[in-house]
């Protein structure tokens, strides 16, 4: 009886992996240390891209990457992964490759600590 258990878990959890598909290739990665920011620490709501910085959407800021671009940020101190859009430039501090806003840090689970260390794929449509 316990074997059949077993074989339902396992059955259970290998199709919803199946389900759950990545629509999204890697085209390039870039590791460096992340940090967040609010509409409180950005002085205000505007973005570099022109669209209203809000602390809940799943935006974030890069030096350079094209405004629009969509980024899988993974924070490597626990492994958990958001899929984010660019819409403004920084950050501004040396070592820091992207600053993600307040309501994805929480996503990300590092809100108290500020700054953790993150690999950043940039991401395209499969075809």
């Amino acid at each position: 009886m316990m074997a059949l258990a077993s074989l339902v878990l396992i059955t259970g959890c290998a199709t919803n992996l199946k389900d759950h598909k990545d629509p999204y290739v890697v085209k390039s990665t870039e590791e460096g240390k992340a940090s967040w920011y609010s509409i409180k620490t950005n002085y205000g709501t505007k973005t570099a891209s022109g669209q209203k910085l809000c602390n809940n959407a799943a935006t974030a800021a890069h030096k350079t990457l094209p405004m629009g671009t969509k980024v899988r940020v993974i924070n490597l101190a626990n492994n958990k992964s958001e899929v984010v859009t660019i819409n403004d430039r920084g950050p501004y501090k040396k070592g820091r490759v992207i600053d993600v806003t307040i309501g994805t840090t929480d996503k990300l689970g590092f809100v108290k600590c500020g700054v953790v260390p993150v690999r950043v794929e940039v991401l395209s449509h499969k075809q």
